[in-house]
């Protein structure tokens, strides 16, 4: 008779025979995993994301990007982004200690992802201080309650990913537990938690895990041998297991994954920033994700200069891209999107916008301060509305910032008028600049349509 998972997976997510791209924090967001789909990976795992995050997350419908968005409602910072194209074959993996916080957030994705894994086997700090990752594996009632509350309650398949202990009989133990509650398939990092990349994977160990199992049995850990697409196949073979999972040789070259040999870098970079564009992935993420891929070509010309790339269009420059990425950034804006053109994150509504009145007098525009659009500290808004008020005998202008969860949002006093922009910063200098740019438009002293074509102004 089938257990819950066995039964699930034959309905929906199969895990025998698969090459599977696996979790890495930072690198699993949707363009990676976009790009390991168009190059042949059969199932990819989102970077682990912490209940916590999730839970305070919003899920919405982005009717533009046409991806599904659970937004972080403080910043409009993107914690998790999918997508039709990735849905039958993504396996969201989930940071947690807690079996009832787990089913929250098990219940608010599961429409929106093929499968649901659980970290036991993340060995760094944060992990382990907050129970969660490879400190579930020393708290294994709790381990097993949280697999159990999300087999029991949810409609798609849970997994977990573990690390192997340093005596094979207490792995074995541990796993065959777990398979008992009705997990669909399990992947086994095959070192201990106190061992890190630069030590020795023990396929030996997964292999005897596997042969205790019933169900489909994952490697992982074996990128240091792994340089082309044969050597994934020969990994797998050396552990007896199902499916291979791939983790550091995917970061380094995603192409990694074609049958028909890896592509140029350049080649595999230009179509991760096209996916980055397309998808409106954050400058910072993308810049880590390519970073990854450079490794010691970031020491070259060209790897300073993109090292010095602030916004998605410069690192898009680099690579011939630049123009590609500007058209369609302003293809978003004028979609009613706000694109990602700043390093940072900004959300017209910012946290509990309920708290602040403002004023009726107060002159409010749907204008950000983009810092990466000023190279020069004089051309700064302040430093502009500054220069103004000097040279027609104008008292300074005076700016009231205020506060909430961490972001900011100022009030510019001049000439008898107050100005504000609607736009939350991350700091109060921002805030200010934000302000007194709204003030120089209403002076018209900078021009509105060259502000909408920055990324500027929100239409």
């Amino acid at each position: 008779m089938l257990n819950k998972g066995a039964k699930l997976v034959g309905q929906t997510l199969s895990y025998e025979n698969k090459i599977i791209l696996a979790p890495m924090v930072r690198i699993g967001t949707l363009p990676s995993r976009l790009l390991a789909l168009k190059y042949g990976v059969d199932i990819v795992y989102t970077e682990e994301l912490v209940d916590f995050r999730i839970i305070k997350s919003i899920r919405m419908e982005n009717d533009v990007l046409k991806t599904v968005d659970f937004v972080d409602p403080t910043d409009g910072s993107v914690v998790f982004r999918t997508c039709d194209a990735e849905k039958s074959k993504l396996v969201l993996q989930m940071g947690t200690a807690c079996p009832a916080r787990a089913l929250k957030v098990a219940k608010m994705v599961e429409r929106d992802v093929a499968a649901i894994d659980i970290n036991m086997g993340c060995p760094k700090e944060f992990s382990i201080k907050g129970g969660m990752g490879a400190a579930l594996l020393s708290d294994q009632e709790r381990a097993k309650n949280i697999l159990k509350t999300l087999i029991d309650n949810v409609s798609v398949p849970v997994t977990c990913k573990v690390r192997i202990f340093p005596k094979i009989e207490d792995t074995i133990k541990l796993v065959k537990e777990f398979e008992a509650l009705g997990i669909a398939a399990i992947a086994i990092h095959g070192r201990t938690r106190d061992e890190r990349p630069q030590h020795p994977v023990h396929p030996d160990a997964i292999r005897a895990v596997a042969q205790e199992l019933s169900i489909p049995v994952i490697a992982n850990g074996g990128s240091r041998e792994i340089n082309q697409h044969n050597d994934i196949l020969k990994f797998r073979e050396n552990c007896g297991a199902s499916s291979v999972m791939i983790a550091r040789a995917a970061e380094w070259n995603p192409s990694i994954f074609r049958k028909d040999g890896m592509l140029p870098l350049d080649e595999v970079i230009t179509e991760y920033l096209r996916l980055s564009v397309d998808y409106d992935n954050s400058p910072s993420n993308t810049k880590y994700c390519v970073q990854n891929m450079l490794r010691e070509l970031q020491e070259t010309p060209r790897g300073r200069i993109f090292l010095d790339s602030q916004t998605l269009e410069q690192i898009c420059q680099i690579w011939d891209l630049g123009e590609y990425c500007r058209q369609k950034q302003l293809e978003y804006l004028h979609k009613g999107m706000f694109t990602r053109r700043d390093s940072g994150a900004m959300f017209p509504e910012g946290p509990d916008v309920k708290k602040i009145k403002l004023d009726p007098d107060i002159l409010e525009k749907n204008v950000a301060f983009v810092r990466a659009n000023y190279k020069e500290a004089h051309m700064l808004p302040k430093s502009i509305l500054h220069l103004y008020a000097d040279k027609n005998d104008h008292k300074l202008p005076t700016y009231e910032t205020f506060g909430e969860e961490k972001l900011f949002r100022s009030i510019i006093t001049f000439r008898g008028h107050r100005y504000s922009s609607s736009f939350w910063e991350k700091n109060k200098k921002f805030a200010e600049q934000g302000a007194a740019l709204v003030c120089l438009l209403d002076l018209g002293l900078v021009d509105e349509k060259a502000l909408i074509e920055n990324g500027s102004i929100l239409q």
